[in-house]
């Protein structure tokens, strides 16, 4: 018989807790039931989140082309001068989630000095892609052509996503460096949904991921990509893995688990980035499913990797200097 995976004994509690907080909702049955058990299971997961003194929060509003509102949850800090921007996407497989679930981030973000910005995009299916990839671009844009007014230095940009966020974020690097929006000091990936062919039946020895599932992961795809779902001409700006030059790409950071469902594609993309001469900083954390550092941040192990990731966002910084 298989063993059974092993799991960082201090995440273990989280799994249960997850359970608990999402209420057994199926999303591929009821995506609106799953949408509010998601957004319950945030306002619970960010109860104790509260902003320093020396820190503001507020939002921001770009207009699309096609005129709807994209809406930003901004934390940033209250002394003055010109701040480097942190833009954020969250995670929800392009089907879930909201702005706020970026706070943890953008307030460490800004505890480091950025203008930090998460992005409202919409989801899909009701917004299939190019919608919710565009949302983030315009959002970026947006911040960027006011950059003056709202005290960003347009020169020293990061952008980072988690999850269907991460897989927006690679998308929006790939999107930047062929339009030539900006050049990003560097992009953090954290276990990103970047692939929309791994949708194979899980192996035995594994009958399935916690968390994020094959079965959820294809009802994700199949609602971001619409009729591109299944078919050869899905474009690289939507499912990055399958992009073949990822040459002039910002420095990356990239921690993924290694019972993450994401854990082999993101291996292969690090690879990638690394061969076309990328700096990339790979990380595999042992015993630790998807969502890991967020759902548990007071275990061990959740706080190396979110140290690991304003490290790393210190790090670009000094480096701009």
């Amino acid at each position: 018989m298989p063993r059974a995976p092993y799991i960082d004994p201090q995440l273990v509690p989280g799994l249960a807790l997850i359970e608990e907080l999402t209420d057994g909702n199926d999303m591929t049955q009821d995506l609106q039931a799953a949408r509010a058990a998601g957004n319950a299971r945030d306002e619970a997961l960010l109860a104790n989140i509260v902003v320093p003194d020396n820190l503001t929060q507020s939002d921001e509003t770009a207009r699309a082309d096609d005129g709807h509102a994209i809406e930003m949850r901004v934390m940033r800090p209250k002394a003055e001068g010109k701040k480097p921007l942190f833009y954020w996407m969250h995670g929800g497989g392009y089907v879930l989630g909201q702005a706020k679930q970026g706070d943890m981030f953008t307030m460490r973000a800004a505890a480091l000095g950025c203008f930090a910005a998460s992005v409202e995009y919409r989801l899909a299916p009701e917004t299939a892609y190019p919608g919710p990839l565009q949302d983030c671009y315009d959002g970026l844009a947006h911040l960027l052509e006011h950059a003056d007014k709202l005290g960003i230095d347009a020169n020293r940009v990061i952008i980072g996503g988690v999850s269907a966020g991460g897989g927006l974020c690679a998308g929006l690097a790939l999107l930047i460096r062929d339009r030539g929006l900006c050049a990003p000091l560097g992009q953090v990936l954290i276990y990103p949904m970047i692939d929309d062919s791994n949708i194979a039946p899980a192996s035995a020895d594994l009958p399935d991921t916690h968390i994020w599932s094959r079965r959820y992961n294809q009802f994700g795809w199949q609602s971001y990509l619409g009729d591109l779902f299944g078919g050869d001409e899905v474009p690289i700006y939507a499912a990055p893995a399958r992009a073949e030059d990822l040459s002039r790409l910002p420095p990356t950071y990239m921690p993924v688990g290694d019972l993450d469902l994401f854990l082999d594609e993101n291996i292969a993309y690090a690879q990638k980035l690394t061969r076309a001469g990328v700096p990339t900083h790979f990380h595999i954390v042992p015993g630790a499913f998807h969502g890991f550092n967020g759902f548990v941040p007071e275990a061990d192990v959740s706080k190396a990797i979110n140290g690991e990731i304003f490290g790393f966002v210190e790090k670009l910084l000094a480096e701009a200097e």
